[in-house]
């Protein structure tokens, strides 16, 4: 998070339209640099004319990106909980069902939802129904890397927040993007106006509420112990 982001959790005075604002560079600059990085491979594809080899590419892509992405968030929500709380075994449970909620959310509720307001006969996938065991290793590591990095001192877990959360909002955007060219959405590039705008709800809504609304506001709901400092 910013410097205005860190000011606000060390003074305790969210609100979520400041999160908002404090994340949505992250997701524009995010977005935008997804956005070349896709039209570089939607370029490569149009010389080989190969739309199913796109779609194949960019299934395993949409994959490795929303692995990673539940890396991050489980990582995100634990240091927001732990600054606010003590309880090990609530956090993990909030880190667990966060994580998933606004991952499956960011990455493929929303996507699909794009794809359909635009007539795109986007078919629907959910990892966390179909490739459970494959994202139980990343949401495990995850959540150990969130109660490491929240046990570091105040100064060294500001610089590993901001980078984790940088992180975080780059790799839900691209985890966003290759859900929609592989689940049907190959000719985005007409409508690259509305996928740029609809991607950046996509990423900063969910990303904000699971990096820091949601953890916080259940840290202080079943707090029975002062914060750590």
């Amino acid at each position: 998070m910013s410097d205005h982001c860190e000011e606000h959790v060390g003074s305790h005075e969210h609100t979520i339209s400041s999160e908002v604002i404090c994340h949505f560079p992250y997701a524009v600059f995010s977005v935008a640099f997804g956005l070349a990085v896709l039209s570089f491979i939607s370029f490569l594809s149009m010389t080989n004319l190969d739309k199913a080899a796109t779609c194949k590419g960019a299934h395993l892509l949409f994959h490795s990106f929303h692995f990673m992405h539940i890396v991050f968030a489980a990582t995100g929500t634990l240091i927001t909980y732990f600054r606010f709380s003590k309880n090990i075994w609530k956090g993990l449970i909030v880190g667990i069902l966060t994580a998933s909620t606004f991952c499956t959310l960011s990455d493929s509720i929303l996507p699909y939802i794009g794809g359909r307001m635009l007539g795109v006969n986007m078919s629907f996938h959910m990892c966390f129904i179909s490739d459970l065991d494959k994202i139980l290793p990343f949401l495990f590591v995850g959540l150990l890397n969130g109660f490491v990095m929240s046990r570091h001192h105040s100064s060294k877990q500001s610089f590993y927040s901001t980078f984790s959360h940088a992180i975080h909002i780059l790799v839900s955007s691209f985890a966003s993007m290759f859900y929609l060219v592989s689940h049907g959405f190959v000719d985005w590039a007409d409508n690259i106006g509305f996928v740029f705008l609809f991607l950046i709800v996509a990423v900063v809504v969910p990303c904000t509420f699971s990096d820091v609304v949601v953890p916080m506001f259940f840290a202080k709901k079943m707090k029975n112990v002062a914060p750590h400092k």
